[in-house]
């Protein structure tokens, strides 16, 4: 399908050629089942706001688009066949994939599925507390505490709750002013 590490290389440089962190980079099917279509899906962060607005996605966006077929076009194919590219902010309820979100964002609740059961568990809801030595360390409602590896994590995402709002920056709102609303009566007569 596509070699998600080779991407990142790919993908990175240009994320912090633009002053951006990445978050993830994930391949997966997004039409119908068997029907073909995937999507590159590209989620990053300006550090200084945790966010990308559109100016940012769509500049991050034309800067991976040339890079991948400047590759291709000398002979590596980095994805066979056609997808989507999607760039996206990750969003208030957002993955967790490297290890200082784990930091960070400890006291918030967090679901994690596993690859492998720790403590006969393959997934845990409850308080994330942090990261300590290469574990991280969840109080999980039903099972307590537990700890576990990093590389043991398939995804870990944020749950939205009232906190989580309460402790993210308010979204940039630049550009919505712009934004035109219409009646319903409006809408008929287009």
């Amino acid at each position: 399908m596509a070699d998600i590490a080779r991407l990142t290389e790919v993908i990175e440089p240009e994320a912090k050629a633009l002053g951006f962190e990445l978050v993830r980079v994930k391949m997966f099917d997004s039409g119908p089942e068997g029907d073909g279509e995937r999507t590159l899906q590209v989620m990053a962060e300006d550090p200084a706001t945790g966010q990308l607005v559109v100016d940012q996605c769509m500049a991050l966006s034309r800067r991976i688009s040339d890079a991948i077929d400047a590759i291709e076009d000398g002979g590596e194919e980095l994805v066979q066949g056609t997808y989507q590219l999607e760039v996206s902010s990750p969003g208030i309820d957002r993955p967790l994939t490297r290890p200082k979100d784990f930091a960070n964002w400890a006291g918030h609740d967090v679901n994690i599925s596993l690859n492998e059961p720790v403590s006969d568990h393959r997934k845990l809801r409850g308080e994330l507390l942090g990261v300590e030595d290469g574990q991280v360390q969840v109080e999980d409602r039903k099972h307590g505490r537990i700890a576990v590896p990093l590389e043991q994590i398939r995804t870990a995402k944020l749950v939205l709750t009232d906190k989580l709002i309460a402790a993210t920056k308010p979204l940039d709102m630049s550009g919505a002013e712009q934004i035109e609303e219409f009646t319903e009566e409006e809408k008929v007569q287009d």
